[in-house]
């Protein structure tokens, strides 16, 4: 369900709504799929909805979405920091549905902390390289 808010959210941030294919087709389901969740959300108070019509999100459902899509961009510049490269995305999937919001702030402040000094983000870079250079030398 967040996985739909989230996109609505981001789909709605230009023109203020969406439709159902264009929320099927962001997150690679069929169009009755999305129905069905459009049609939760819109019963949870999170969404308006009207068969055939625009999606449109309610104060609440603007609220969460924001919120969703800024976990969301947390988690992922976290990743990148570290320099997680490979399945990137299903990693910040699977992180920001077990996330607590105290475990997102303490790394909403390490992103931050990085981006303020970012000689200490080259210095673990380079920490992190000389650790893989010698994790992945043992392998072979």
């Amino acid at each position: 369900m967040e996985d739909y808010l989230e996109m609505i959210y981001r789909k709605s941030l230009e023109e203020g709504y969406t439709r159902i294919n264009t929320i099927a087709d962001s997150l690679n389901v069929q169009a009755p799929s999305a129905t069905r969740m459009v049609q939760k959300l819109a019963k949870l108070g999170l969404l308006h909805y009207e068969k055939y019509g625009v999606v449109q999100l309610t104060v609440e459902g603007r609220r969460i979405g924001r919120f969703l899509l800024k976990r969301h961009q947390i988690i992922e510049e976290f990743l990148k920091n570290i320099g997680v490269e490979e399945k990137l995305l299903v990693n910040v999937e699977l992180i920001e549905h077990n996330v607590t919001k105290g475990a997102l702030f303490k790394i909403e402040i390490l992103n931050k902390f990085f981006s303020e000094h970012p000689e200490i983000l080259e210095k673990f870079t380079q920490y992190r390289a000389r650790q893989e250079k010698n994790y992945y030398s043992k392998e072979e």
